[in-house]
């Protein structure tokens, strides 16, 4: 993973650990990057609900997986995704 999304990824799950409507929203996004099938989708409305440098991140996040060949995933981080399922899917399994 390149240090521009690496970055991007962090400051994200960053704002997802906040106890805010755009927390929730950063935790959509990366939840059903993890596994929409398990903890939903993300709907693409919540980028206007959002500022302008969280939605810079997600835009960086979706350009780069649009270039990979293969599904990537945030596999680096799982403990703080773990994290962030306890807050916001509680009755959702780890998967």
């Amino acid at each position: 993973m390149e240090d521009r999304v690496r970055f991007a990824v962090e400051k994200l799950l960053n704002v997802a650990h906040e106890d805010t409507g755009q927390g929730r929203r950063v935790a959509n996004f990366l939840l059903a990057w993890w596994n929409a099938e398990v903890h939903g989708g993300f709907d693409l409305a919540d980028l206007f609900a959002v500022d302008r440098e969280v939605s810079e991140d997600m835009a960086t996040i979706f350009t780069y997986l649009a270039r990979e060949e293969d599904a990537v995933h945030p596999t680096d981080y799982r403990g703080e995704i773990e994290e962030i399922i306890e807050r916001w899917r509680p009755l959702a399994s780890r998967v």
